[in-house]
This record gives C-alpha cells, sequence and structure tokens, in this order.
C-alpha cells in the first residue's frame, strides 16, 4: 500500500499547452489494460533526456539517445509497458526503430523525430506487430488531458498512478508544469524500472533545456532509492513547448531560478512518489547526511545506510535495531572517518553521540519513531558543511513475493 502517495483530483490536472496524449489496448503482455501511450508536441518543441548509466542499456534507450543527438526537433514520444525491450540484441533495436518508423508513418515526420520508451520484462522479444497495431487507436485517444491517463497506462507493478501538476507565474505570464512517472521496483536511478515525463509551456532552447534536465535529474530522480538495482531503461524526459510565450533564453534570465525551482519541486515530487509506492513498502524513509566534506562523501554515507537489508528489514519490523546504521555508516567508504565527531538521529531522537550511544538514548524513544510511516533518519559527520539527502523505504516480506511472481 503506497505511503502518502497524493494523487491530484482530475480537474487539479493542467494540460500542457503544445502537448496531447493518447492510450491504447495494445495486449503488449496481457489482454484488457492499456499498455501503450503516445505524447504528441507541436512543432517547436525543445526536448531533453537523462538516461540509466547500466551497460546493458536497453534498445529504446540506445535509440533515445541516437535520435536526440540528431537534433531533429522531436514530435512524439512512444511509450509501452509490459516489456522492457532490454537484454534483445539487434532485434530489439529493430523493433525499437520500426515503432518510430511506425508512428512517424502516422504523422508525416521523420522516425527520428520520435522517442521510444519500454518498460517491463527483461530479456523478451518486444511484440512489436501488436505495439505497431495499436498506434492508430492511441493517435484516435490524443487529448491534451490525458495525463491522468497516461499515468495509468505507463504503470507496471505500480500500484497507484504517478502525477504532479501546478501553475506558476513568470514575470505575469502564467506558466503550466505538469509530470507522470512510474516505478515501484529495481530502483536507483544512476541517470529504476523508472520511467520520468516532465512537460512545461514556457520555452527554453535545447542546449540551456539539456543542462536543466541534468541538474533536476540529479536532485530528484537521483536521490531515490528502493533496493539499489539500477534499471536498463530508466529515462526521464523534460518538454518545454514554449506555448506559453514565456520564453527564457539564457541562466541570466530573472526567470529562469523560478522555473527551475518549480521544474525540480515537480521532478521530487515524482522521485518520492516512486518511493511511496516501492514493491510492499510500509515506510518511507528520509536519509539526511549533514556536515560532510563533500557531495560524494554525503552520497555514499546516505546510499549505504539507505542499501543495506539489515537496516531496511529493521524498519519495516520496527525494531530499533539502529547499530544497523553505525554499521552502515562505518562500511560507506570514507577511510578516515572520525566516529568520535558523529551524530545520529533518528526522527527528533539523539541514539548516538561521541562514538557510541547518546548517554540519554532510550529504546522506547526510538520505537515510537520506528513505528511512524514516515521516518527522518539524520547523520552529521562532523567534517565540513556539505549536506545531502536521499528518499527510500524499508523491505517487507511483499517484495520478496512480488519479484518472485513478476513474470506469472
Amino acid at each position: 500500500m503506497a505511503i502518502n502517495l497524493i494523487i491530484p483530483a482530475q480537474d487539479a490536472i493542467h494540460p500542457v499547452s503544445g502537448i496531447r496524449i493518447g492510450t491504447a489496448e495494445a495486449g503488449i503482455r496481457k489482454a484488457g489494460r492499456r499498455d501503450l501511450t503516445v505524447i504528441l508536441l507541436d512543432e517547436g518543441a525543445s526536448v531533453a533526456g537523462v538516461f540509466t548509466r547500466n551497460r546493458f542499456r536497453a534498445a529504446p534507450v540506445q535509440v533515445c539517445e541516437a535520435h536526440l543527438a540528431a537534433g531533429a526537433g522531436i514530435r512524439a514520444l512512444v511509450i509501452n509497458t509490459g516489456n522492457a525491450n532490454a537484454g534483445t540484441g539487434e532485434p530489439g533495436l529493430q523493433a525499437a526503430r520500426g515503432t518510430c518508423s511506425a508512428l512517424a508513418g502516422h504523422l508525416g515526420v521523420a522516425p527520428e523525430q520520435i522517442l521510444p520508451f519500454s518498460t517491463g520484462v527483461i530479456l523478451e522479444p518486444l511484440p512489436v506487430d501488436r505495439l505497431i497495431a495499436g498506434l492508430p487507436a492511441a493517435l484516435d485517444d490524443a487529448r491534451p488531458d490525458h495525463w491522468f491517463q497516461a499515468a495509468h497506462s505507463i504503470m507496471t507493478t505500480d500500484t497507484q498512478p504517478k502525477i504532479h501538476s501546478t501553475r506558476i507565474d513568470l514575470d505575469g505570464t502564467p506558466v503550466t508544469i505538469t509530470g507522470i512517472s512510474k516505478g515501484a521496483g529495481m530502483i536507483r536511478p544512476n541517470m529504476a524500472t523508472m520511467l520520468g515525463f516532465l512537460g512545461t509551456d514556457a520555452g527554453l532552447p535545447p542546449t540551456l533545456l539539456r543542462s536543466l534536465a541534468r541538474r533536476i535529474a540529479d536532485q530528484s530522480f537521483n536521490r531515490i532509492t528502493v533496493d539499489g538495482d539500477t534499471s536498463t531503461n530508466d529515462s526521464f524526459i523534460l518538454i518545454a513547448t514554449g506555448a506559453s510565450g514565456a520564453h527564457i533564453e539564457s541562466e541570466q534570465d530573472p526567470r529562469f531560478a523560478a522555473l527551475a525551482e518549480a521544474l525540480t519541486a515537480a521532478a521530487r515530487d515524482l522521485a518520492q512518489k516512486i518511493v511511496r509506492d516501492a514493491e510492499g513498502a510500509t515506510k518511507f524513509m528520509t536519509i539526511r547526511v549533514e556536515q560532510a566534506a563533500s557531495t560524494d562523501e554525503a552520497l555514499k554515507v546516505a546510499y549505504a545506510i539507505a542499501h543495506s537489508p539489515l537496516v531496511k528489514t529493521a524498519f519495516y519490523a520496527s525494531d530499533p535495531n539502529l547499530g544497523r546504521i553505525l554499521a552502515a555508516i562505518g562500511y560507506a567508504g570514507i577511510e578516515d572517518l572520525d566516529v568520535s565527531r558523529l551524530t545520529l538521529w533518528l526522527g527528533d531522537v539523539r541514539v548516538a553521540s561521541q562514538g557510541g550511544r547518546d548517554p540519554g538514548y532510550r529504546e522506547e524513544d526510538g520505537q515510537r519513531v520506528m513505528a511512524e510511516p514516515e521516518i527522518l533518519v539524520r547523520v552529521a559527520l562532523g567534517r565540513g558543511d556539505v549536506a545531502d539527502t536521499v528518499y527510500t523505504c524499508d523491505f517487507s516480506h511483499e517484495y520478496v513475493s512480488i519479484n518472485a511472481d513478476y513474470r506469472s
């Protein structure tokens, strides 16, 4: 069951001018569900992407990267669920390219102007004929207000759709930001199986959009982990249509900071919703590391805690066996860490200080915090002034069951 995941009402999901979305049943893996999505972009939209660093990058990831590099002007995205088209070799690349060619034919554009995305089971051939056969229905369904339908269509083991929508004012011009994401397991984006699509009707040139997409990903999707597994298909796409008339040409534009902040907040919300709906999760955990000497050092410690199966199972059991957190900090890879300068808090409770159990710590206080559905773990390393945060969840029996039965 998702942990405090808020799904906005449909009337609070704002269409983005210059974007239309359609879904259809293509029977990619299971009959009777919408598993094919097309996102259509008006001419002139800018598109940027951040993708998985997994060396077994799926065929659609490889094709997306090539098409974005070609710079032809992206006009549509096509997304299927049920099959990842990963670990499929040259036939998988042919299937991804064939999908682009088929959609391009319907739209009267070049295949290089299409971006393909797939999510689902790895190492199985994509039923591309079924996908292509479903395109006309998805195109017929395309509407500006179909973000909610798309959020459902791109789900795999997700239990809830993940949507964010807001409007901001940029120096008197209303600007819309709306996005969707999916993912519940195989999540440690290293840009799981994770997809994120975020659109705005503000205008940004491609070069500025690319740098902004990387910055946003690093502060959102690259700060979450469920199980430490980086997927073959992780993709984050940022779209700026320019339809609002608010065009920002450089970071020096006084409007840029406000837009970047709003887009980052939207992506962070979409990323956190992935963790809140993680496979079998019962606890949402924020791991904040402070007083680090560098960002790399802070993230080493945060991820060591977040990835530890012993820590994650203790949180599932609401068992304040907090020595497991100290052990994870100790093996995080900071060779000259002085543990006598370290302080650990669980929520508002100081657990450890000066190299050992804090004199004022009582286990019943730790038990109280551990029983909550949302928990903050805060570590002060006493080494500098850098801080960073990672979001994760616990491990439950259901996580094992879901992943044992995933393909059945």
